[in-house]
């Protein structure tokens, strides 16, 4: 292997490149036109553009990331996260171009991008699933009623295709269960080109463990601890840390020991993260889904354990890795993550595209690690996520980790458009965040006081 393309964007793009770069591999970026002077293009060794600024015509377009990669001579190709780093077919596509997928096989991708599909699995592999009704396949809702009443509300409607957050309601009465579901089933539709949906029984106070799994594919894995992400809004993770603060050691471990039977019962090959909703009154910990990729967290893994995530999926993609066994992992202190955005918290979030006239981050530090794909004077259009920055904070100790973050926070200076770096500093310093008391309803519960001006 000499040439990667990277199939991506931004942060992502950057990251996987220096990785790239580290083990002698040459990079090749692909483009849209609005991301013509983007800084992962200027990363790369050579760049190629895939068509117009909307996704669905480039970077979601595998005919086009395909010709691109032939056009680089690239070996291999890897998706990132997002976009289609969990698509089977394109996984199928590079494989059928004669270059090596950097990931999972496209089976095993689909078999976990069907949360349906992957609930059966878990449960064959002894691993604790919540209750949930059978697929409701688009337009076909006959026996929804009835499935709502047997789990009991409330309950959440899920897409069973897709992923991050998009395509889950929550559902509090039975009338609103056929019009949530129903629409439900048309975003599904129109994001995921499947419309198929399922209920899910709702955890009150719910929180969010995640553990990352390295797989070997040949029936054996390792874990690299865990991540708590119950830090979040709308579905969508805001602050991510690890170790998950209260959760009891028996817990951590018995969560651990899931996700790897999972994982080796599949013979999965490369990085992944079996996610859990943990019922924050009993511990009781219950299968959520399986994604089969990096996870933007991923840094907040690598600062605890000393190990580049993304170096070890293109080696055991080139097959130099070699097999790991447990004991070789270790992890010392604590790390937590901060993903900064372009959105305006006093009204709901919503983002905030925009020039980043200014846009200092600090120096290099001990215990801080910066990831970005932006520059002062760059452009967050509205066509793609408003992530700006993720910032990770490393300490011996959970406060120490805060107060390097809290610190790392403050020394950023962005102009041109709104941020959420205020709330994250509010969020980090709240009593109860202080005191680990996390769980996934924590910003609804306290958005005002955080969000204040």
């Amino acid at each position: 292997m000499k040439t990667v393309l990277v199939a991506n964007r931004g942060e992502i793009a950057c990251r996987v490149m220096r990785s790239c770069r580290n083990l002698g591999l040459r990079t090749a970026a692909v483009y849209s036109e609005a991301d013509r002077q983007s800084m992962h293009v200027d990363a790369a060794d050579a760049a190629y553009a895939i068509g117009p600024s909307s996704p669905r015509e480039s970077y979601l377009n595998r005919e086009r990331l395909i010709a691109a990669a032939r056009q680089a001579g690239a070996d291999a190709v890897h998706p990132g996260y997002g976009f289609l780093s969990e698509n089977a077919e394109f996984a199928q596509a590079v494989i059928a171009a004669g270059m090596v997928w950097i990931g999972p096989t496209p089976g095993v991708i689909r078999d976990m991008g069907d949360k349906q599909r992957a609930r059966e699995l878990a449960r064959a592999s002894g691993v604790p699933v919540l209750p949930g009704s059978d697929r409701f396949r688009l337009g076909e809702l006959d026996s929804l009623q009835a499935a709502g009443t047997q789990l009991g509300y409330p309950l959440l409607v899920k897409a069973a295709a897709g992923g991050g957050g998009i395509g889950m309601r929550r559902v509090d009465r039975p009338e609103q269960l056929r019009p949530l579901a129903e629409a439900t089933q048309s975003l599904a539709h129109k994001a995921f080109g499947d419309g198929a949906i399922y209920l899910e029984r709702l955890i009150e106070r719910a929180r969010h463990v995640e553990v990352q799994v390295f797989g070997f594919g040949e029936g054996t894995a390792i874990h690299l601890h865990e991540r708590d992400c119950s830090t979040q809004r709308r579905f969508q993770k805001v602050i991510e840390e690890s170790p998950a603060p209260l959760l009891a050691d028996a817990v951590r471990a018995r969560m651990a020991d899931a996700a790897t039977r999972l994982c080796a019962d599949q013979s999965y090959g490369g990085a992944g993260t079996v996610e859990f909703v943990v019922d924050a009154q009993t511990q009781a910990f219950y299968f959520l889904e399986m994604n089969t990729r990096i996870q933007v967290e991923h840094p907040v893994t690598e600062m605890n354990t000393g190990r580049d995530l993304v170096a070890m999926q293109i080696e055991h993609a080139l097959g130099t890795l070699g097999t790991m066994v447990q004991s070789d992992i270790t992890a010392r202190g604590h790390a937590i993550e901060c993903r900064i955005y372009a959105e305006n918290p006093l009204k709901n979030f919503m983002p905030s595209p925009g020039r980043l006239l200014r846009f200092e981050l600090p120096e290099p530090m001990p215990g801080i690690r910066i990831d970005s794909g932006y520059r002062a004077g760059d452009e967050v259009t509205h066509f793609y996520d408003p992530m700006i920055a993720k910032l990770i904070g490393h300490g011996a100790t959970r406060d120490a980790a805060i107060e390097r973050a809290l610190d790392a926070l403050g020394r950023i200076e962005i102009e041109g458009l709104h941020t959420n770096l205020a709330f994250l500093r509010a969020t980090l310093a709240h009593p109860g965040f202080r005191q680990g008391r996390v769980f996934t309803g924590f910003i609804d519960q306290h958005q005002r006081e955080l969000a204040r001006p």
